[in-house]
């Protein structure tokens, strides 16, 4: 019997095969679920059109808004497409609904980022969350980083990275997706349920400047899939990210130093509270695939905040 399967599925359309595959995927994931972090910043915040805060940055032709201000960005042998803010920010609560595409999508990199590498080149600072492209029989890697001060500018960039899967499948349906920017940490947020907290711990590793907010599809096959090992395959295009849903409140520099970003955490803690990081505690433990404080191959004295 486990010949027969096995062989049948040797003989499946990879089509076939990425339809099997997430409903097996679906099946498994279906009641597991994180803790309930008992507060959700993203509830703070209202909802607004894509136009009403970004405009198309490049790839205009693979850009479509509906009337509903979703966006749908694509990326074919030809482009991608990206986005950008209208203003910028020097805190805030930033994020959208995002829905992934099912099949063959190693080497493709969707993302929602903050940046200010247009006002700082070669000196940038930048927060990332991007959805790292996979082959049908694996799971999409979700991918958090922070750059400070040119450290992802170099020839040797300086990343912090920490990869995570996830307990859902994306590609069946849209998710919130965002990140939380105060003077003092960065927490990273899935449906708002924190899976990283980055810390201020000094200066030097922690972005200050006021930064946009970014998304894109792009073509990163040199890293993205298995550091390179898959790369982007065009007979699966186009690759698609579907975006609605965008959450974007903060402080920008034109507001007054009386601004507030908003609380990453219920009244009365001034960082996470611990239901919150029993919720992070649980993903962290569970789909946590990579944290590069304790990569042993990394040079620890570039990244002394581990």
């Amino acid at each position: 019997m486990s010949s027969f399967l096995s062989s049948s599925l040797l003989q499946m359309s990879p089509l076939l095969f990425s339809l099997l595959f997430s409903l097996m995927l679906s099946a498994i994931i279906a009641d597991d679920a994180p803790p309930s972090p008992g507060y959700y910043p993203g509830s703070k915040v209202s909802s607004v059109s894509f136009d009403q805060a970004y405009r198309n940055l490049w790839g205009p032709q693979h850009q479509r808004v509906d009337q509903s201000g979703s966006l749908t960005i694509w990326l074919d042998s030809t482009s991608g497409s990206g986005f950008k803010s209208l203003r910028s920010y020097r805190s805030g609560y930033f994020g959208a609904a995002i829905k992934l595409q099912s099949g063959y999508t190693a080497g493709v990199n969707t993302n929602i980022y903050l940046s200010n590498n247009q006002d700082y080149p070669g000196d940038h600072d930048e927060v990332d969350i991007e959805f790292l492209g996979t082959t049908p029989d694996k799971q999409y890697v979700l991918q958090t980083n922070v750059f400070v001060r040119g450290s992802g500018d170099k020839n040797n960039a300086i990343g912090r990275e920490m990869r995570f899967h996830l307990w859902f499948d994306p590609t069946q349906d849209f998710h919130n997706y965002a990140i939380l920017w105060t003077p003092t940490q960065i927490i990273f947020l899935v449906d708002d349920v924190p899976v990283r907290n980055y810390q201020r711990k000094d200066d030097e590793t922690f972005p200050e400047r006021a930064m946009y907010v970014y998304g894109s599809i792009w073509d990163a096959s040199p890293w993205a899939t298995e550091n390179g090992k898959y790369k982007a395959d065009y007979k699966y295009q186009p690759f698609i990210g579907r975006y609605k849903d965008f959450k974007i409140k903060g402080c920008t520099n034109e507001s007054s130093s009386s601004c507030k970003p908003l609380s990453p955490s219920p009244p009365g803690y001034n960082t996470l509270s611990p239901q919150q990081n029993d919720a992070m505690e649980w993903v962290q433990n569970n789909y946590l695939v990579y944290d590069y404080c304790r990569d042993p191959t990394r040079d620890h004295t570039l990244t002394p905040e581990c």
